[in-house]
């Protein structure tokens, strides 16, 4: 039985935003512009993606 992955890329800086936004950013393993993770599919992760999807892009 595989897990569910979604694939998350950063495509703009978190400077300028929020310090909590920033955080979640780097929780979410993101260091760089157009650095993509793939992470296990959780209503923690959603939510994460979620609070800074202006800021990332999720597939």
């Amino acid at each position: 039985m595989s897990k569910k992955t979604v694939k998350v890329t950063l495509v703009k800086s978190p400077i300028g935003c929020k310090a909590a936004h920033r955080a979640t950013v780097l929780g979410l393993g993101l260091k760089k512009i157009r650095q993509t993770r793939e992470l296990e599919d959780t209503p923690a992760v959603r939510g994460m993606i979620n609070t800074v999807s202006y800021l990332v892009r999720a597939e």
